[in-house]
């Protein structure tokens, strides 16, 4: 069972819990797990606290028995200030945060979360506590249009920046320069209107793909599966 919420206190970040049984692990479709989105996720599961780095494909984590999972899932751009380190050095990653913080600090940390009644709320005490702040202006603008379909060029343009200048304050922030995160967006788009019951060949046009076929394409090389799989 998958629940989420928004954040209270850490602006545009999202709670999720997740629980997992072996059954229910068995029973589920092929579709993969999480799918790139921009965004980076500080995780919770009994005696653990990792980080999902900025996916540019499809991942899969490997669960074994019954599994109890909580999550803070950051704005794109906003994780870096909270856990020091560039995206770019968490891209396709799972890592745990004692090799990113020292390890008395995580373990304590660990523990806190550990005995929580909300590990989620317990994840955002843990941001809060290491300075999370509203997204950087110029860095919510990026997001905003390039998830808007505008193109790498209109979104400098607007953004007031060089190309070279977006493309590695893009991978700092995000983990990926501006056209795999404008594909990525494009991908969430997608998924947003083909699960709204919009049909695949209008999906494909209003999403900003060249055809249908360029939609399957791309769905396809980031996600593993079609379009209509994860539908």
């Amino acid at each position: 069972m998958y629940r989420e919420r928004a954040a209270r206190s850490v602006p545009g970040a999202v709670l999720w819990t997740r629980t997992v049984t072996p059954e229910g692990d068995a029973s589920r479709s092929e579709s993969p797990d999480v799918l790139p989105d921009g965004c980076m996720d500080l995780l919770w599961t009994g005696g653990r606290l990792f980080v999902a780095g900025p996916d540019t494909h499809a991942h899969r984590p490997g669960i074994s028995g019954a599994t109890r999972f909580a999550g803070i899932r950051f704005f794109p751009g906003t994780a870096p200030a909270v856990l020091g380190v560039p995206a770019h050095e968490l891209r396709d990653r799972r890592v745990d945060l004692a090799d990113l913080w020292p390890a008395a600090q995580v373990r304590r940390l660990t523990e806190r979360v550990d005995v929580a009644q909300d590990p989620a709320a317990a994840l955002e005490a843990v941001a809060l506590d290491r300075g999370a702040a509203p997204p950087d202006p110029v860095l919510a603008h990026i997001v905003t249009s390039l998830g808007a379909g505008r193109t790498v060029a209109e979104t400098a343009d607007s953004a007031g920046l060089g190309a070279r200048s977006l493309h590695r304050r893009s991978l700092a922030a995000f983990g990926y320069g501006p056209k795999t995160l404008a594909r990525v967006l494009r991908l969430q788009r997608a998924l947003a209107l083909a699960r709204g019951g919009v049909p695949l060949a209008e999906t494909a046009a209003r999403a900003g793909y060249a055809d249908q076929a360029h939609l399957a394409r791309d769905v396809r090389e980031l996600a593993g599966v079609p379009l209509t799989r994860l539908v």
